[in-house]
């Protein structure tokens, strides 16, 4: 059989091949409008399902999704939202200058733009929280622009096909150069999709499915070296250090001592449990016993909470706070334990809070 290799081969055949594939196996999502359909693709879902997406997987985001079209349906009914309300509702999907970034951006669309988005990647990058994948991928997909998407799933497809072998991230401007040359002017927002399908359902990270499945299989060239489970190579990671602190506990009669995060750094805006400073020591020994901050009756809890970040490990224990009435804070305030869910609360305080009071709430 004659084997040709995709360098060798009309970008548009194969692109062809890839889209006949779609047109019968795309995936059924929320915010993705069917190969062949009529429908015009609404911009606001596009967006919103892009900006969630960014380091979050399908499975997670779609409940998310739904929610949140549920709750407001329209950008301008986003954009007229409190932020606390975004952050709650957001909370569990982490990286939280995401939620900070949308809400700007809905406001922006509204209140500057008049509600519509620019249908191009020159405009849309300069929107809050828009990054060029991010950019591109609206382009194409809401527009039909020919704009050339880049998720981690579009880079893998790119290594295997043309198997490039230079390690991430390094190869990432080769794997645009190909991503262009192989983005066609037709159907590009049905193109990029189907390159992401491919990735997910059958050029995956650890399990690939070739065989009788891929449109691209007879051209792969890692298929043909048979370096595709190889690929792509990447630079092997330094292991996350883990940072250490005391998160302090206060009750009194179901209310709790809540603070507000500063609006900029890592959880911003977000409601916590007050904390000490968490510090990046080799073990806990190194770790310092905190000023506490309520002058009262205290004692260590057993345990310790365990929560992951994308840069660092991080453990806490909790000091109890026991108090015998509510006294006035000079930082912070009391809530109820029954307005706990309509609060912008990450994980890793939800995770205190379970801590603290299992089995009394299920959380």
């Amino acid at each position: 059989m004659n084997i040709i290799k995709p360098l060798d081969q009309d970008p548009n055949e194969l692109t062809d091949a890839l889209l006949d594939w779609y047109d019968i196996n795309a995936r059924e999502l929320p915010w993705r409008i069917p190969p062949g359909s009529m429908e015009i693709p609404d911009p606001y879902h596009i967006w919103l399902s892009e900006i969630m997406l960014q380091q979050t997987t399908v499975v997670t985001v779609i409940p998310y999704f739904q929610k949140f079209l549920a709750k407001w349906p329209k950008i301008e009914n986003l954009a007229n939202a409190d932020l606390d309300q975004v952050l709650t509702a957001w909370a569990g999907l982490g990286y939280y200058a995401r939620a900070r970034n949308l809400h700007k951006c809905a406001q922006y669309i509204t209140h500057e733009l008049h509600g519509i988005f620019p249908d191009n990647e020159n405009d849309l990058i300069k929107l809050p929280g828009v990054g060029p994948y991010t950019a591109a991928a609206i382009a194409a997909i809401a527009f039909g622009k020919q704009a050339a998407v880049m998720d981690g799933n579009i880079e893998r497809v790119m290594a295997r096909m043309f198997n490039v072998t230079t390690p991430l991230p390094e190869a990432k401007p080769h794997l645009k150069e190909l991503t262009e040359r192989m983005t066609p002017a037709h159907r590009a927002g049905d193109y990029a999709q189907a390159v992401m399908d491919l990735g997910s359902d059958i050029c995956g990270p650890k399990i690939l499915k070739c065989a009788g499945r891929c449109p691209w299989e007879a051209n792969c060239a890692a298929n043909l070296t048979g370096t595709a489970d190889q690929l792509p190579k990447r630079k092997s990671k330094s292991a996350k250090p883990t940072r250490r602190g005391y998160a302090f506990w206060a009750e009194y009669q179901d209310h709790i001592w809540l603070c507000r995060r500063p609006e900029n750094g890592l959880l911003g805006g977000m409601m916590e449990i007050p904390s000490s400073d968490w510090l990046e020591t080799p073990d806990w020994d190194a770790v310092p016993m905190p000023q506490i901050p309520i002058i009262t009756n205290w004692k260590e809890t057993p345990g310790m909470v365990r929560h992951s970040f994308t840069h660092f490990h991080l453990e806490l224990k909790v000091i109890r706070l026991e108090l015998l009435e509510m006294i006035e804070l000079q930082e912070g305030d009391w809530f109820p334990f029954s307005r706990i869910e309509d609060l912008a609360m990450p994980t890793v305080m939800m995770k205190i809070i379970h801590h603290l009071r299992q089995p009394v709430l299920d959380l």
